[in-house]
């Protein structure tokens, strides 16, 4: 955890630096300080930091949602990316700007209630004498193709501005990042950050089974509940500011897993690998491959052949998803 941290703060003070101007680090220093630098001032303070630190927010709460829901259902693939709650998020937004042309902030809000609507629908239509994790898994991707569906349907009926804002938002990207979109984030991750860390004991006996998890004395229905609301809201939060970044959530568990190794806790680790990631996309997608790309075309990429991985894998062993 602590090489996380020092790398996340590495590439943190580079994504300060590096652009069309460049800047030394002693102004960037200067200007996280509160001096007034010359140019850097504007370019650092108002357009580069805030976008560095909303991509360590939406991170932190795609990283420790993803890994919550993995280690809850003890599936890889239970991810929020795959299970259909960024789908919804995702098309509450596309709604809410191509079909009620609503601002920002409103905009927001409406994909973070419809994100928990979305939720609560995939957890009472997969509970049946409680949650198994494959079931949760069919019905959220079920739940996920409807909405994508819904979506494209109201893509194909926007005009060309709201088509072009509506796309912007549903890749994924940190263009435009404000105080005012980081605020909320930190908020949702100071609140329910801790919620989920509480229940770190509970979350590592559920993975021993239902039946292994109560006769230790873990009331599983109800901690299962209080898990998955912190976590969906944490990636509604981070899905409203900065639109649903692809694989994050999917990713940082399974990179803190093998780092990690066996019997330690995950959540800290893949909250990290997830503030990382988006860091890390966020510059390579800026300025690595010649053009400007949205942060969540570079974790597409990342994303889309481990994914395929993990089924071939688990295939080759004979195993279920």
């Amino acid at each position: 955890m602590v090489v996380l941290a020092v790398l996340i703060a590495t590439v943190f003070v580079v994504s300060l630096m590096v652009g069309q101007t460049f800047y030394p680090l002693a102004d960037v220093i200067a200007v996280i300080a509160g001096q007034d630098v010359a140019g850097a001032t504007f370019t650092v303070g108002r357009l580069r930091l805030p976008r560095a630190v909303l991509a360590i927010l939406v991170g932190l709460c795609f990283g420790l949602g993803g890994v919550t829901f993995q280690t809850m259902l003890r599936n890889p693939l239970a991810s929020p990316d795959i299970i259909g709650i960024s789908a919804g998020a995702s098309a509450a937004a596309a709604f809410a700007i191509v079909t009620l042309s609503l601002g920002a902030a409103q905009v927001s809000a409406f994909a973070i209630v419809v994100g928990l609507l979305v939720a609560l629908v995939i957890y009472a239509l997969s509970f049946r004498s409680g949650v198994v994790g494959t079931r949760l898994i069919l019905i959220g991707i079920g739940v996920a193709a409807m909405l994508e569906s819904m979506t494209a349907y109201v893509l194909s009926q926007a005009a060309e501005w709201d088509l072009q804002e509506a796309m912007r938002w549903l890749t994924g990207s940190l263009n435009g990042s404000s105080w005012s979109q980081a605020l909320p984030v930190l908020i949702a991750l100071a609140v329910l950050g801790p919620v989920l860390l509480s229940q770190s004991r509970n979350l590592s006996m559920s993975q021993l089974g239902d039946d292994t998890a109560s006769a230790l004395g873990v009331r599983v229905n109800r901690s299962r509940l209080v898990v998955i609301i912190a976590a969906v809201g944490l990636i509604a939060f981070a899905t409203a500011a900065a639109g649903p970044i692809a694989f994050v959530a999917f990713l940082a568990g399974p990179i803190a897993a093998r780092i990690v190794g066996p019997g330690g806790s995950l959540l800290v680790p893949a909250a990290l690998i997830g503030a990382l990631l988006v860091l890390v996309a966020d510059v390579v997608g800026q300025y690595a491959l010649g053009l400007r790309y949205p942060v969540g075309v570079v974790t597409g990429v990342l994303g889309a052949p481990y994914l395929i991985y993990l089924i071939i894998r688990t295939n080759c062993a004979g195993g279920s998803l």
